[in-house]
């Protein structure tokens, strides 16, 4: 099988800051050991056709019982540092080298969909692409003796975080090559990179992509997590009438049909939907007051901007989407044979596991227009978190 898009997740590494008396990415974080969330991201990502584990010889067993029902490609043994473990992950796709090759720390399980997304599309257009995010602190270039050298400008500055991304080739021949020359000593891919002479661009991170490090971090990421008490649902609906055309979207995906849907937009009823209910959830009116009909920017739009707006509310608030799920009603198309492929489409859109996306389907029996074949609709709830200040 062609490899486009090839994930190595580094987790060989004992993590001795954490303060535990075992590596750091098997501990668990909301009840799922951390390095099974940092290898679920790309496991149920559409775009990602493999992705290489690379572990400690000695943690075999316990990455075993972590990782059970991964779809994963066989674990490879790491080295002794990081930019080995790299290596060896490498190495170990050069009998199928794919086109592109995201590389992740498993101390990052907070990495979402989009996140990647973005990172395989800034590869494609660069060649080598890494996420960072603005530095919003003064930062100071102090000398040996502690006193201050320089007040650099923090709007060139970025921290910068994985997955980093690159064309397969290049990154290995770089790795080989340092090597080769007894460099072991790079912090980042990025770092390699560069000094092999390839041009690395930045695109934008994620401020909840954190990398768990000391035991302050497991701490706030906690207390992030038991913040979120606000429990709110939402219900949406969307129902459009058929036109002439020859294909529908639903869900985010095209499907080839003798008609299309009528609308301001691209009429995706399930993602107008699940927008509405997001909404909903949130009090924050409807995909009606934000994207109106007359409004001409919206015309023929592609209805992924108006989720990705609703999920970005819901982020502005500190809040998470726990799961969406959409009831799609009609006739025809046959929604089955494209269930998966939606599910994969709405949770690249939401920056959800595809796991926490549900697809139902079903007929009207021929009762009223639905059953008469004059259009679809779409019923969705939304289950949100958000911080009970957030009211």
């Amino acid at each position: 099988m062609a490899i486009r898009v090839a994930a190595v997740v580094v987790a060989a590494g004992r993590g001795t800051r954490a303060g535990l008396d075992y590596p750091k990415q098997y501990r668990a974080m909301g009840g799922s050991p951390m390095v099974r969330e940092s290898l679920r991201v790309f496991t149920s990502h559409p775009e990602v056709d493999l992705v290489v584990p690379v572990i400690h010889p000695d943690d075999g067993a316990r990455f075993a019982a972590a990782a059970e029902g991964l779809d994963l490609a066989r674990p490879v043994t790491g080295a002794a540092t990081r930019q080995g473990s790299v290596r060896a992950g490498l190495e170990a796709l050069s009998a199928n080298a794919p086109v592109i090759v995201l590389v992740h720390d498993a101390a990052r399980p907070f990495t979402s969909a989009a996140l990647v997304s973005r990172a395989i599309a800034a590869a494609a257009k660069s060649g080598a692409a890494i996420p960072g995010l603005p530095v919003t602190d003064t930062v100071k270039l102090v000398d040996g003796d502690g006193g201050i050298a320089a007040t650099l400008n923090r709007a060139a500055l970025r921290t910068v975080q994985t997955p980093q991304a690159f064309a397969y080739p290049a990154l290995l021949d770089a790795h080989r090559r340092a090597a080769a020359q007894g460099r072991e000593d790079f912090p980042d891919d990025a770092a390699l990179a560069e000094w092999a002479g390839l041009k690395v661009s930045v695109f934008e991170g994620e401020a909840g992509n954190m990398k768990m490090t000391i035991p302050e971090d497991f701490a706030r990421a906690e207390r992030d997590a038991q913040s979120l008490t606000d429990i709110r649902t939402g219900i949406g609906y969307d129902i459009h009438a058929f036109d002439i055309g020859d294909h529908v979207w639903l869900g985010g995906v095209r499907i080839p049909h003798e008609r299309k849907l009528a609308g301001h937009s691209d009429a995706d009823v399930a993602l107008h939907a699940l927008t509405d209910a997001i909404l909903g959830a949130l009090a924050d009116g409807d995909i009606g007051v934000h994207f109106p009909p007359s409004d001409e920017r919206w015309r023929g739009a592609s209805s992924d901007r108006f989720l990705q707006f609703a999920i970005e509310r819901v982020r502005a608030r500190g809040g998470q989407v726990g799961h969406l799920d959409v009831a799609i009603v009609c006739e025809a198309p046959k929604v089955n044979p494209h269930r998966d492929a939606m599910r994969q489409r709405i949770a690249e859109i939401a920056g959800l596991s595809i796991d926490r996306v549900g697809v139902d389907a079903t007929t009207n029996e021929k009762l009223g227009s639905i059953g008469k074949g004059e259009g679809i609709a779409a019923y969705a709830t939304a289950t949100i978190r958000l911080p009970w200040s957030a009211r």
